[in-house]
């Protein structure tokens, strides 16, 4: 019987880690993005260039 448990960590480790690594980056970067602008939007509200950045 061959024993799984090597390539099963070593799957774990090659593919699942970064993916997820990458992955939950992805999604902070979104949230602090939106962040950022939402609350910009509302600091610069009336100005005319808020209008030209499209």
């Amino acid at each position: 019987m061959v024993d799984l448990g090597i390539p099963l960590i070593l799957l774990v480790v090659i593919f699942v880690i970064p993916v997820s690594v990458l992955m939950g980056g992805a999604i902070l970067s979104a949230l602090v993005g939106w962040a950022l602008k939402a609350r910009t939007d509302e600091a610069h509200e009336g100005s005319e260039l808020v209008e030209l950045n499209t």
